[in-house]
């Protein structure tokens, strides 16, 4: 069964390609493990939700839309990941980060079409997704490295806030050391000028 909305309306770009969203959704912001679902078209494939964007909708908007209907999930939309292309079936995709807050344990696609939810670590849906869908699967990859420069700008971010409260932390040290013993200029003692040399005067009889 493939999945089709009544009366839905297919959105394309300039390029004639059509536009789409999709969430990559994690178990916690460690984002050690996503949420895949299965597909409407093979129900043995697993793949990330997403879906077409409505008229007059926003790409973030679809995104958290399509994950309801087809996982059953709500949580906070993240980051951006950016745009995907798929030229075999013409489409672009924006995807986004989901950090998963609830899962309904009764939702549309469930009940319409039977579709199955399941987390998997990073590198297992790594492995599900290479199997069938490879632009899929560069979400995940861009999913690690965003992490990683993230992790690295904080851990930057974090050693020169460690500096800075270093040098703050000697430089108050250093003042109140001055203020408590101040620096005095030694002084040379002046020796007495010398006396001026007496002359005797002759004595005249």
């Amino acid at each position: 069964m493939v999945k089709e909305k009544p009366n839905s309306t297919r959105i394309y770009d300039k390029d004639g390609f059509r536009q789409r969203a999709a969430c990559i959704c994690v178990r916690s912001i460690d984002e050690n493990e996503v949420l895949l679902v299965t597909s409407s078209r093979r129900p043995d494939n697993w793949i990330v939700p997403g879906g077409g964007v409505e008229p007059n909708e926003e790409p973030a908007v679809t995104a958290v839309r399509e994950v309801l209907e087809e996982a059953g999930v709500v949580g906070t939309l993240g980051r951006c990941l950016g745009m995907f292309e798929n030229y075999e079936h013409k489409h672009r995709t924006k995807v986004f980060v989901m950090n998963v807050t609830e899962e309904l344990a009764d939702w549309e696609d469930s009940r319409n079409m039977n579709r199955k939810r399941q987390w998997f670590t990073i590198d297992d849906a790594l492995i599900q997704l290479s199997l069938h869908k490879p632009v899929q699967r560069r979400y995940l990859q861009q999913l690690k490295n965003s992490k990683n420069l993230s992790s690295s700008i904080q851990q930057q971010q974090q050693q020169q806030q460690s500096t800075a409260t270093h040098l703050s932390s000697s430089s108050s040290s250093s003042s109140s050391s001055s203020s408590l013993s101040p620096m005095t200029t030694p002084t040379t003692p002046v020796p007495p000028p010398p006396s001026a040399p007496t002359s005797s005067l002759p004595t005249h009889n």
